[in-house]
This record gives structure tokens, C-alpha cells and sequence, in this order.
């Protein structure tokens, strides 16, 4: 075969019964959700330690407040993407792999130089939790700006807001 022919067969484009592809859909907020639920339940099936259990919580719930604001982000963008990903892959598969090992061989056995696993997680875990902050607090930047834009044109409108306004006199009897 070719590689044109290839390229043919590829776009669907020749005679063997070659289908397009189509990609799927991206998840959707429930299916984010389901996500963040698994691993949940993957931390309790797993008996894993309060330390790795508080971490996955504050990325799970930085992640659910940051969902409805997803589209202030824009659509397809890397910060979307990236909170996507954390929440259907780049978590469970962080938690699912240390689950796997036997719990007191990753807590005391040195992996990565003098880290285990369990030390080794906790980084990832940081990590993730430290970048579904920024991605949170940029979907949120948006509307904090404009509530600052708001408040400089209501004082240049009508004054310093302290007083009351130049001609209400309000602070004075």
C-alpha cells in the first residue's frame, strides 16, 4: 500500500470499507464529576492514607467549584483541557498507581532517590492541586475584574464613597 492509498484509507476515502474517524465528545460536566467519584471511591476501597485523602479532596473540590465557570476559560482552551484531564485522568491514574502497590511498601520503601511512593504521590498531588488553583482563580479573574472596573466608575460618577458624594453630604449632619 501506498501512502497516498494510506492517506485515502485513513480520510475513509477508498473502497475497503475504511470509516472516518470521528472523535468523541468531550466529557461533560457529569462526566467530570463521575470521574472525581471513582476516585473517591478508589481511596476508600484502597484504605489510602488521610494524607493522600485530603489532597485528592482539595483538588476534587477546586475542580467542581471551577466546572461552572469552565466556559469563561474559553472553549478549548488549555486551561479547560487541563482541568479535564486532571479530573478523567492525570488523578486517577496518580491515585490508582499507588493504590496498586502493597500499602507499607510504598509508605517506607525508597523509590525515586530517597522518596516512596507515597512521598512520591503526594508531590503529584501538590502539584495538581497548585494548578487547579491558577486555573480556578483564572476563571474567576474575569468577573473580579469587572467588579474593579465597576467600582472605579461608580466613584468617578459620583464621588469618593466614603462621604457619600459630593453634593449628598450624608456623612455630615
Amino acid at each position: 500500500m501506498g501512502l497516498g492509498s494510506w492517506f485515502r484509507k485513513a480520510r475513509g476515502k477508498e473502497g475497503d470499507g475504511g470509516e472516518t474517524y470521528v472523535a468523541p465528545p468531550p466529557p461533560t460536566d457529569k462526566d467530570i464529576l463521575v470521574a472525581l467519584n471513582r476516585v473517591n471511591a478508589m481511596l476508600q476501597e484502597g484504605n489510602a492514607p488521610p494524607v493522600v485523602i485530603s489532597r485528592v479532596v482539595r483538588i476534587a473540590r477546586t475542580i467542581a467549584q471551577t466546572l461552572p465557570r469552565l466556559a469563561d476559560l474559553g472553549i478549548g482552551s488549555y486551561d479547560g483541557y487541563s482541568l479535564m484531564a486532571t479530573a478523567t485522568e492525570y488523578l486517577p491514574e496518580a491515585v490508582g498507581g499507588y493504590l496498586r502497590l502493597p500499602r507499607e511498601w510504598a509508605d517506607t520503601r525508597p523509590v525515586d532517590g530517597n522518596k516512596t511512593s507515597l512521598m512520591v504521590l503526594i508531590e503529584q498531588l501538590e502539584l495538581l492541586g497548585v494548578t487547579m488553583d491558577k486555573i480556578f482563580d483564572a476563571a474567576n479573574r474575569a468577573d473580579a475584574q469587572a467588579l474593579i472596573a465597576h467600582g472605579k466608575f461608580l466613584e468617578a460618577k459620583f464621588g469618593h464613597s466614603s462621604t457619600g458624594g459630593p453634593d449628598l453630604n450624608l456623612g455630615t449632619p
